[in-house]
């Protein structure tokens, strides 16, 4: 089985700063690309950035600028570095990665569980 795990979620006021961290494990072949998501109250699932085994990176328009994802390969974990936050900003995000686990051919999309991000004074 592979597991995603999320941590670093918490509360924020205005304008301050969270890194998220998600780890891969289980029995893992390769990962294709990993990626934040993130779901406010009432609103639909939306790509928060993603950046694939390469390094390639993108970023929704309304956090380019603020956020940066990053990842360490050897270490199957992506990163999420939140600076200047917003009211707006409030959700679960929740870590996606495309994974071929060990003995199959077929790449299948895994979810962590989820962490709460809430932005207030």
């Amino acid at each position: 089985q592979v597991q995603l795990v999320e941590s670093g979620g918490g509360l924020v006021q205005p304008g301050g700063s969270l890194r998220l961290s998600c780890v891969a494990s289980g029995n893992i072949f390769s990962i294709n690309n990993m990626g934040w998501y993130r779901q406010a109250s009432g609103k639909e699932r939306e790509l928060v950035a993603s950046i694939t085994s390469g390094g390639r990176t993108n970023y929704a328009d309304s956090v380019k600028g603020r956020f940066t994802i990053s990842s360490d390969n050897a270490k199957n974990t992506v990163y999420l570095s939140m600076n200047n936050l917003k009211p707006e900003d409030t959700a679960v995000y929740y870590c996606k990665a495309d994974i071929q686990r060990i003995g199959t051919v077929v790449v299948f999309r895994f979810w962590g569980q989820g962490t709460l991000v809430t932005v207030s004074s």
